[in-house]
């Protein structure tokens, strides 16, 4: 029977004007295939927001609540379900970790996005400005939501994407984990199928690539890591003015279920 089968790389850059980092990634990689099928794989990518004291403690207490969180998730928890809550329970350790006294009145921030997959499925959930990407058939699409202020401006119709694209406004977020006690993360899930790739990354990597750039990167035919690195390199070329990262997931093969009752069965090929 077909498991599901990944190739994961990422890769990170300051750029060329920062010289700190405030992204961060982890994941989660189940070591058998008992826990592939009970937990499944995590992606988790922040990017401290910039100008804020403590961007990089935000990013880096965010990622490390989602995995701890997801490892310790009850085997079999629904995906869709359980993304959003670890991503509430990020929120409080950032919001949290900004209390403590010395931090205090220093307000931290960071943006999330994660992605998990198990059988054939893949859930993704984000709050802020970083995205998750599917390259299918040589066309990258987004799968993430954006909040910022042009995006909800763009949303009513007031400017186009276009305009969007070069606002000034298009790095203002209008939700962030940290700020305030609670948020509400944007989550969707999709079906996916061998020769698929995701690709997580922070709004400094695709200010130096747009979605038809990444589509040509990521429908080469390297390893997980080398297109990572590629991705990378070639947006702080193009552009560099803020940190860039990016994880990138290629769907080698998938085992194919349908679920009844929210349990799983195994669909006859």
């Amino acid at each position: 029977m077909t498991m599901l089968d990944i190739d994961f790389g990422q890769a990170t850059d300051p750029g060329k004007v920062r010289t700190n980092n405030e992204d961060s990634i982890g994941s989660f990689l189940p070591d058998s295939r008992q826990q592939s099928r009970s937990h499944g794989y995590l992606f988790a990518l922040a990017d401290g927001v910039g100008g804020l004291d403590f961007g990089e403690v935000a990013s880096a207490t965010a990622i490390s609540a989602l995995t701890e969180g997801f490892r310790k998730a009850q085997a079999g928890t629904m995906l869709i379900n359980l993304l959003p809550r670890l991503i509430q329970n990020a929120n409080a350790a950032v919001h949290d970790s900004a209390l403590v006294p010395d931090r205090r009145g220093n307000k931290m921030a960071t943006t999330i996005v994660a992605c998990a997959l198990r059988y054939d499925q893949a859930v993704i959930s984000n709050v802020g400005d970083s995205r998750c990407y599917l390259v299918r058939n040589g066309v990258a699409r987004i799968l993430s939501t954006d909040h910022t202020w042009v995006n909800e401006q763009r949303k009513l119709g007031i400017i186009s994407a276009e305009e969007m694209a070069t606002s000034d406004s298009r790095h203002i977020l209008i939700r962030s984990l940290g700020p305030e006690m609670f948020v509400t993360a944007d989550t969707t899930a999709i079906t996916v199928l061998a020769g698929d790739v995701l690709m997580l990354c922070c709004d400094g990597l695709y200010g130096g690539l747009d979605e038809h750039d990444i589509a040509g990167i990521l429908s080469q035919n390297k390893s997980a890591e080398e297109l990572a690195k590629e991705l990378v390199s070639t947006s702080v070329e193009n552009d560099g003015t803020d940190n860039t990262t990016t994880q990138v997931i290629k769907v080698r093969a998938v085992e194919r279920v349908g679920m009844y009752r929210g349990r799983p069965y195994h669909l006859r090929s």
